[in-house]
């Protein structure tokens, strides 16, 4: 995949270089840059619940303090043996802490693989065997959770595991697992701290075609997928969330998606970056919460599902009690987005800019720049490459794309007619985590093929409209869940003889699990049973259907497929609901 040291192959670093989308900048370059420019200036608020969430109280970081505890840290992963190229598994709700961890692992060109806090055994100990964690850092309490007792737990099933490291407070942990977890409390750096992380970083300097993460993506395998991504790319699709909502050094950005792919780290953590500008955690999703926050910290920028947008617009009661007042703009994304909701918040001085991403390297942004209409922003994004059209963000200059038809594949030139996206340029990973095991998500071109549907649309074409998802994802809280995992674990039940799982429609959510299933004769289940069943298999509680459907059979096509657009239609008379 590769041509020497980094991901990308050495024939397309010299080719994109060669036109300016990609440069010798770093992650940590950028963030020492901003330090050096903003020094005593905000920089990152913690979340307002901090000591519900945490136990500890909500702190907030200049750029100069947030630089020290940065090299405080990079020093402790020193003392751990990390060094380039090794890969620390993290899982850490949006604070303060996993900002600093990021950075203070980039500085040494330690690679960053983040778990969402919902992910349990099952998943922590499948995807540190594929990435070959050599260190896990999570926190000591979590609500009323022990992560960092859980990771000490199923250490031995995890070969490569060096060392687990906890934040917060050591008397959370049972006595039993303490003794095994390396606590860190971040404080600012000394001197001896300061020369070693240096002396590190000049004896090997980072190159921007290094790995810098490993997102997991689930697709619609059971087994999750690594995407590593390199400075490279991650700077390059970073312009895609700086240029569309117009990221500036003056904006506070609220943050309230988990900083674990690309909507956590692209959509705020990358903007804030690249701009230094303050960021503001928030975790979990609280409305109340998130909505205070805006108003004490003057947001200007956020994002927010869909749904939230929606059900918030038809509540004036909770509209006229808020104050929104410093808000600017809004991104949103992952689902299609309602014109009457995309009008509604305009007509209020908001305007909504549409986000399609992934964590392979997806970017359409449909700004309100480009797409001053309401009703067009919410349902079109800009056809990069279109002949005869200019976007105002500079990826539409780098990235191209084509439709290609499933069945023939034909590439799609006129309006219409549905075609599975291709894309290719700057913005684009080098291929999944062992990829030598896994069919190419490449064409013969190079392009990544999405697996998502759309139709060429607008009077020059210049359109993309958003069909469906080819890939049958279900997205709960802009979390990806893979209906064949759960159908396998679900299938198993003695119970059932056949399972397919399905997205509800949810108003804050998106999407809620449901598992549609025939019984096997002379049997019963209900849904509190089956949900017991799936916590015994130690899976994310984001996982869990919230509803159990019983039919007789289930709807096929010809070739045998079940067909789930069926299923999300109201059961007839013969099936029943539990």
């Amino acid at each position: 995949m590769t041509d020497g040291r980094g991901l990308h192959p050495r024939a397309r670093v010299e080719d994109y270089t060669s036109k300016g989308w990609w440069s010798d900048e770093t992650a940590d370059q950028v963030f020492r840059d901003q330090v050096a420019a903003r020094g005593d200036a905000l920089a990152v608020v913690d979340p307002a619940n901090r000591v519900a969430l945490l136990g500890t109280e909500p702190r907030r970081l200049s750029w100069d303090e947030l630089d020290q505890e940065v090299t405080f840290l990079a020093a402790r992963l020193l003392d751990l043996g990390l060094e380039r190229g090794d890969v620390l598994g993290v899982q850490l709700p949006n604070t303060i802490e996993l900002v600093e961890v990021y950075l203070a692992a980039w500085t040494l060109g330690v690679v960053v693989s983040p778990l969402p806090m919902q992910y349990r055994e099952r998943e922590v100990v499948g995807m540190a065997n594929q990435a070959e964690f050599a260190a896990f850092i999570t926190t000591y309490a979590f609500g009323d959770r022990r992560p960092a007792d859980d990771a000490v737990a199923v250490r031995d099933r995890i070969p490569s595991l060096r060392a687990v490291v906890g934040f917060g407070l050591p008397g959370e942990a049972t006595e039993e697992a303490a003794s095994e977890i390396v606590q860190v409390v971040p404080t600012a750096a000394d001197a001896d701290d300061v020369r070693r992380v240096a002396a590190y970083r000049a004896e090997d300097p980072n190159d921007p075609n290094d790995c810098l993460t490993i997102c997991w993506t689930s697709g619609t395998e059971s087994e999750p997928k690594g995407v590593p991504r390199t400075h490279y790319d991650w700077l390059a699709i970073s312009w895609a969330t700086v240029d569309a909502p117009r990221v500036t050094v003056d904006d506070v950005l609220l943050n309230p998606f988990p900083m674990v792919n690309m909507a956590g780290i692209n959509g705020m953590y990358l903007p804030w970056l690249r701009t230094g500008g303050v960021l503001v955690q928030h975790h979990p999703f609280d409305l109340p919460t998130f909505l205070a926050q805006i108003a004490a910290e003057r947001v200007t920028y956020t994002v927010a599902p869909p749904a939230l947008l929606w059900m918030l617009l038809h509540n004036e009661a909770l509209l006229a009690s808020v104050d929104l007042s410093s808000l600017t703009r809004i991104g949103s994304g992952s689902v299609p987005l309602q014109p009457a909701m995309v009008r509604g918040w305009q007509e209020r001085g908001i305007p909504v800019i549409n986000f399609f991403g992934s964590n392979e390297g997806i970017g359409l942004l449909s700004s309100f720049e480009d797409f001053p209409d309401a009703d067009e922003r919410a349902q079109y994004f800009p056809r990069y490459g279109a002949p005869g059209v200019t976007w105002s963000s500079r990826v539409s200059e780098w990235m191209h794309v084509k439709l290609v038809d499933v069945l023939t594949g034909e590439e799609i030139t006129e309006p219409g007619r549905s075609g599975e996206l291709h894309i290719i340029g700057p913005t684009v990973f080098a291929g999944y985590l062992h990829g030598d095991r896994r069919p190419s998500p490449f064409d013969d071109e190079g392009y990544l093929k999405t697996g998502d549907l759309f139709e060429i649309a607008g009077d020059q074409g210049q359109y993309l409209h958003y069909l469906d998802r080819a890939k049958d994802l279900v997205i709960r809280g802009g979390m990806n869940i893979a209906p064949a995992e759960l159908e396998g674990l679900i299938g198993a039940h003695p119970a059932i003889a056949d399972v397919a799982v399905i997205g509800d429609p949810d108003e804050v959510l998106g999407e809620r699990v449901a598992a549609v299933v025939t019984l096997k004769p002379g049997t019963s289940l209900t849904l509190e049973e089956l949900v017991a069943y799936l916590k015994d298999q130690k899976i994310a509680s984001f996982k869990l259907p919230e509803r159990l459907e019983v039919r007789d059979d289930l709807p096929r096509n010809p070739v045998g497929k079940i067909l789930k657009r069926a299923l999300r239609q109201p059961a007839d008379s013969t099936g029943a609901n539990a």
